[in-house]
């Protein structure tokens, strides 16, 4: 059962990663574009937030001892994405929201993530959290006393 929501886990990771970092990337770059304060921008100040809430979710998955599933499946989606980029830059960059036909928000984040997948940040993130699924410890289950479970009557 740990397995499954360490399934899903991994995909509320994984959306966070591309659509949350996406999205707060873009703002950022945005800000320091027009040279804003961050103090006086709330949109600046939402996606650095974004960006902290993005990488505490991360921290908590490699470090916790959550299902290897968890980490697996965003590294998995961040990793195929990195090696369909080298390999087809066209392909990769089609995968990515960012036509008129979304919403605006969404385009932003998808921007956003082709800017991440293009410095090679999402590539270098997909590494980092491949890393716990090789670790067989991750894979086992919480170790249990057997002691615990028998009681002896020592009292006749």
């Amino acid at each position: 059962m740990r397995h499954f929501f360490g399934l899903l886990l991994g995909v509320v990771v994984t959306a966070a990663v591309l659509l949350g970092a996406g999205w707060a990337s873009q703002e950022v770059i945005r800000g320091a574009a027009l040279n804003l304060d961050p103090s006086r921008d709330w949109r600046m100040l939402t996606a650095i937030g974004v960006m902290a809430l993005v990488g505490l979710l991360v921290a908590l998955v490699l470090v916790t001892r959550v299902s290897p599933l968890a980490a697996f499946v965003p590294s998995l989606v961040l990793l195929a994405w990195t090696v369909v980029y080298v390999l087809d830059v066209t392909r990769a960059t089609g995968l990515a929201p960012t036509g008129s036909s979304v919403q605006a928000e969404v385009a932003e984040a998808g921007r956003g993530m082709l800017a991440l997948l293009s410095t090679g940040i999402l590539g270098m993130l997909g590494v980092a959290l491949f890393v716990p699924v090789l670790m067989p410890s991750r894979w086992a289950g919480p170790v249990r006393d057997d002691e615990d479970e028998y009681e002896e009557n020592v009292g006749y």
